[in-house]
Formats: structure tokens, C-alpha cells, sequence
């Protein structure tokens, strides 16, 4: 059985406005690199065979600091990278919704399958993202991996896992906290969620 502890990055200036980040390389603010802080006090204790990485900033600099607390190398793979969101890079749905109204009604009933213009189908980062999970249970059979990566990628990932349609990921699972921490027990039999979600931090803390 591998263990997969799947982590979303800290809060960066961009998600504060409800920006779209996606593959643009925006760096963590003064708060999510706290959390990120947080997230290596949890560390720690976790038991952590190997940390895996998306190589966007936000997400390396979210798992530098778990990696210093404990001595271990940061192994970045670039199939962790967000969903691109093409168009939307850096806008709100509010701003995209003028220009693209027919998109924009397709991506938000159908995230899965409908991006945004020029964006990536959201199955493939589903794709990624379980192809990342199946080398790393190759390599760590009876390991703990924390995988740090990003918030639309992540509930994309999980839906599948769990057997979850895609397309309703935002239904079900409507928010993604910065450093949340989300469980995942996998063995050939299949998959255990044995935590969503859960808060490394509490914004506004001081740790």
C-alpha cells in the first residue's frame, strides 16, 4: 500500500482575487508562504518517504521548506503542473464571461471536458496526474509521499479515484484550501480516501 498525502500550494496574490493561475508561474505571497511554513511543522511527523513536486514556483517553494525540515531532496515532475487554462490565465470568470459567454457556460457545466480557449481538456490532466501516482507506487510500495501540486489538478485526480464523475469535481468538492491536505490509500485492490481537505494552516495564524 502506498500512501499519498496530495497537497494544494500555498495562497499566492493571484488566488486572493480569484484569478485563474493555471501554467502561469506566479510565486507564493506573504500568507501562503507561511502555510507553506505550517506544512513542514506537519512534516515532520509525518513519516514522509520522498516529496514530489510540481515545477510551478508557487508549488516548490509550498514544499522547500518540508523538504529542509527534513533532510530530503525535492523531486519535481512536470506532469504535477496545474490544468492550463489557456484564455483565463489570469482573469476571473467574471472578466472572461463577456468576451467568451459560450465557453465560458460550456466549462462551467462541463470542467472535464469543455476548457476554456486554448486551455488544457481537463481528463488530461487526470492522466498526468494518475501516471505520476503509478511510478511513484512503483518506486515507494509501502511508502508515504507527500505530493505537492495544484487545486483544480488535485480534484480532477481524486474524482477518478474515487469514482467520482469529473465533470461534477467542483459540485462535490467546491473549495481546496491552500496546504490542504487531502489522503489517499492506494493498493491494487483500489483506493481509501482517508482524509479531504484537511487545514495545515489557519490563515491569519501565526504559524
Amino acid at each position: 500500500m502506498t500512501t499519498f498525502i496530495l497537497v494544494r500550494h500555498g495562497e499566492t496574490i493571484w488566488h486572493t482575487g480569484h484569478r485563474y493561475a493555471g501554467m502561469s508561474d506566479i510565486p507564493l505571497d506573504a500568507e501562503g508562504q507561511r502555510a507553506a511554513d505550517a506544512l513542514a511543522e506537519w512534516a515532520v511527523g509525518a513519516q514522509l518517504d520522498a516529496i514530489v513536486v510540481s515545477p510551478l514556483i508557487r508549488a516548490v517553494n509550498t514544499a522547500r521548506p518540508s523538504a529542509i525540515a527534513l533532510g530530503m531532496p525535492l523531486h519535481i515532475d512536470p506532469d504535477l503542473v496545474e490544468v492550463d487554462f489557456g484564455v483565463g490565465e489570469g482573469k476571473t470568470i467574471s472578466e472572461l464571461r463577456p468576451d467568451y459567454p459560450d465557453e465560458v457556460a460550456a466549462f462551467e457545466a462541463a470542467p472535464a471536458d469543455s476548457p476554456l480557449p486554448g486551455g488544457e481538456v481537463g481528463r488530461h490532466a487526470i492522466t498526468r496526474y494518475l501516471g505520476v501516482l503509478d511510478k511513484l507506487r512503483e518506486r515507494y510500495p509501502a511508502g508515504r509521499v507527500l505530493v505537492v501540486g495544484h487545486g483544480t489538478a488535485i480534484r480532477l485526480a481524486v474524482s477518478e479515484l474515487i469514482g467520482i464523475e469529473p465533470n461534477r469535481y467542483r459540485d462535490l468538492m467546491p473549495e481546496m484550501l491552500n496546504c490542504g491536505r487531502t489522503t489517499l490509500e492506494i493498493t491494487d485492490r483500489g483506493v481509501a480516501l482517508q482524509g479531504f481537505n484537511v487545514p495545515s494552516y489557519t490563515p491569519g495564524s501565526s504559524s
